[in-house]
């Protein structure tokens, strides 16, 4: 059972994703929050698998509340649901814990599943998110870069080629889209994305995007 606290200041919006959550066999919702202190005391109270997370909170925002949670229980994992698509903000809450990042217009569905996701211990994006992460063609590791929008490899430099398989990835199409877009077999495609993971040190394509910019969700 993965247990769910939902962090908004909207009581609507706030209930609304509550009463989903509580519909699914197996997710519980353990309490709900409108502010960072009351998120901090009901993690302290109750500390749940999955904290959804609202950036826009009155006080300290989303950010602040994420690392508050994340010090109580470092266990939990995070996952920023809100309306602010903006680059900087992913960029900010990766940084400071959070496992992954959607926009209120998600459907239920993909709620769901993101939450799954972050519980299990992976890290999500939504796709057009990722995609304008990479830049369209930005991809280019620097080794030695810091600071929140660096763009870092670790280890062994990725190939032009991986670049370009990269950039798909975060765009959302799978092997058989990109082996038709380069030209290439499933199999070189497949073979690419495994080295992509390897280089990066990342366990699966979100997580891959994310270290190409130089953020590291928790594992």
């Amino acid at each position: 059972m993965i247990r769910i606290l939902v962090v908004d200041d909207h009581p609507i919006f706030r209930d609304a994703v509550a009463d989903l959550l509580a519909t699914v066999p197996d997710m519980e919702i353990v309490g709900v929050a409108a502010t960072a202190d009351q998120a901090s005391a009901a993690t302290t109270t109750n500390p749940p698998d999955v904290v959804l997370m609202d950036i826009h909170l009155p006080g300290a925002n989303g950010i602040d509340a994420t690392r508050s949670v994340l010090a109580l229980s470092p266990s939990t994992a995070v996952l920023a649901l809100t309306m602010v698509d903006d680059d900087d903000m992913v960029l900010a809450a990766m940084a400071a814990g959070a496992r992954g990042y959607l926009l209120k217009d998600a459907t239920a569905d993909e709620v769901i599943a993101a939450v799954r996701m972050v519980a299990a211990g992976g890290a999500v994006l939504g796709a057009k998110i990722a995609s304008r992460l990479l830049g369209h063609g930005a991809i280019e590791p620097r080794h030695g870069t810091s600071g929140a929008g660096a763009i870092i490899a670790p280890g062994e430099q990725l190939t032009a080629r991986e670049r370009e398989v990269l950039e798909r990835l975060a765009k959302g199409a799978n092997n058989r889209q990109i082996a038709r877009e380069l030209g290439v077999s499933l199999k070189t495609v497949q073979n690419h994305v495994s080295r992509i993971l390897d280089k990066l040190q990342a366990t699966d394509r979100t997580q891959a995007v994310l270290r190409a910019r130089g953020i590291d969700p928790r594992s």
